[in-house]
């Protein structure tokens, strides 16, 4: 694939990242917005519906994650890394889920702030902001042997 329409590919998929972020309001049921906007750490955490909230919290794991998986493989081109990071996102989503049930079920306020960081990496594709080094820096070494 030529470099400008990789380039191009790679624009949109960002541009798609930033559209879910934006219209995250209206597309996903997630009341912890509004409590992370505000003072939370002073506050109680708001009732919520936890089905729909795992559901909506899935949905978006689950399309950030595609977005970012194509982001890999046109930058790449490459299977073993493009399955590496399924892998890993599948991982990834099981502990994190884990952790936010666990926080969620038994949350004291000094605990908010790790309700907020699980919940951050549930909710925004920053595993592709880790990958993408990684995978370059592999690629770079690999050549250089």
């Amino acid at each position: 694939m030529k470099k400008r329409y990789k380039i191009i590919l790679i624009s949109f998929m960002v541009l798609l990242l930033a559209a879910i972020r934006f219209f995250e309001d209206s597309l996903f049921y997630d009341p912890l917005i509004a409590f992370f906007r505000s003072d939370y750490l002073l506050g109680i955490i708001p009732p919520m519906n936890m089905a729909e909230l795992m559901i909506h919290l899935s949905i978006r794991y689950a399309l950030n994650s595609a977005i970012s998986l194509g982001i890999i493989y046109i930058a790449f081109q490459n299977r073993s890394m493009l399955k590496f990071s399924v892998i890993l996102y599948a991982l990834l989503y099981l502990g994190a889920v884990s952790a936010f049930i666990f926080l969620v079920l038994n949350i004291e306020r000094e605990h908010y702030l790790a309700l907020f960081y699980v919940r951050r990496f549930l909710i925004h594709p920053l595993f592709l902001l880790i990958l993408l080094p990684a995978f370059y820096y592999y690629r770079i070494s690999k050549k250089e042997i």
